[in-house]
């Protein structure tokens, strides 16, 4: 069971999908509204190494960069992007387009794309002030394919087959 709750920690984590605008950013209620998103929408449980196992308590400067843990499941192998390099290397805009498509499992796509054009600015701006900061996450590895780090299967139990 304490896997299966990881897993839904780590799922809803997911939320968070990945210039110079974050020091054009004002110091204002934006990176706040941004930072509250990122607790609140879970990002940090599966994109910040440690973060559910310390409750929280892991320093701001360790947030979203990543974790090697894979998801395996029917669609390969995926892992929780390091969203401070991958939104450095993104615009607003393209932020924006590239959170609100549809993504591998088992990240929750579909919450950012209902999220407004605002909150979605803030997290953007928020995760950009942060700088980059670590290594990218693994590739994903498609079905079948040799997985090399530790990782999580991500698909329900099968029942046992009823005899006939």
């Amino acid at each position: 069971m304490k896997s299966t709750a990881a897993i839904v920690s780590c799922s809803l984590a997911f939320l968070c999908a990945s210039p110079a605008l974050a020091q054009k950013a004002k110091p204002s209620g934006e990176l706040e509204r941004g930072r509250y998103l990122v607790k609140t929408s879970g990002c940090n449980d599966c994109h910040t190494p440690g973060y559910p196992e310390k409750a929280g308590a892991v320093p701001e400067a360790e947030w979203l960069v990543g974790v090697p843990v894979g998801f395996q499941g029917p669609w390969g192998t995926t892992y929780p992007a390091n969203l401070r390099i991958a939104i450095s290397a993104m615009s607003e805009a393209q932020w924006t387009a590239n959170a609100r498509k549809p993504m591998k499992p088992p990240m929750p796509w579909f919450n950012l794309r209902d999220m407004t054009d605002a909150d979605l600015r803030a997290i953007y701006r928020f995760v950009k002030s942060l700088g980059p900061a670590g290594k990218p996450a693994p590739a994903f590895v498609p079905p079948g394919g040799t997985v090399t780090t530790p990782f999580v299967v991500f698909a329900p139990p099968q029942a046992p087959s009823a005899p006939r």
